[in-house]
């Protein structure tokens, strides 16, 4: 299933292979910055950074703080990151990709945080997810994740893990047996 930002992203990248002057508008880097950042593409993210004009970057400060956001992810900066997000007043249609972005950069850090702790304090997973102490609260409670007595750790429980598609060796050293008996008859 491709989504919306997938779409648009393929439709982007079209434009700016297609503008006629081998240079593309504004929104349309801008918005396949963001897109690159939605789908944590840093490397295509960066490599666009690079080749979008000095002159469109130097005039378009909407650009810039955009990267601002990409170099704090880059640098795997999550507090860093969520202030650039907050850092600028996003205009349409950036904004409503930012708000998407923003929420997937917390999804994972909440991810990120069920699978690598048995217990973190409560000041860190709001560090790390950019929401206030209540909202992580909220959140920790969504999840099923406990809170301590004392009131400032938290014990996530791990993501539920998809049951592996995995075969063994045999089995699959069967069905290629069934599958060249097949061929063979």
């Amino acid at each position: 299933m491709i989504s919306n930002f997938d779409k648009l992203c393929v439709d982007l990248e079209k434009q700016e292979l297609e503008a006629p002057t081998g240079v593309a508008s504004p929104s349309t880097y801008a918005q396949l910055l963001v897109i690159y950042l939605y789908q944590n593409d840093l490397c295509n993210a960066k490599f666009l950074w690079k080749r979008i004009p000095q002159s469109i970057t130097s005039s378009n400060p909407e650009i810039t703080a955009i990267w601002a956001v990409g170099q704090k992810m880059w640098k795997k900066d999550l507090a860093g990151t969520y202030q650039a997000l907050a850092s600028y007043n996003w205009t349409e249609p950036v904004a409503n990709i930012i708000r998407a972005l923003e929420e997937r950069v917390r999804e994972r850090a909440f991810y990120l945080i069920g699978r690598s702790y048995n217990s973190i304090s409560l000041d860190t997973v709001v560090s790390m997810t950019g929401l206030s102490r209540d909202a992580v609260l909220r959140a920790c409670a969504e999840r099923k994740w406990t809170l301590r007595e004392d009131g400032v750790t938290v014990d996530p429980t791990p993501p539920a893990q998809p049951t592996p598609l995995h075969t063994s060796s045999e089995d699959q050293l069967f069905k290629l047996t069934e599958f060249v008996t097949f061929l063979e008859n």
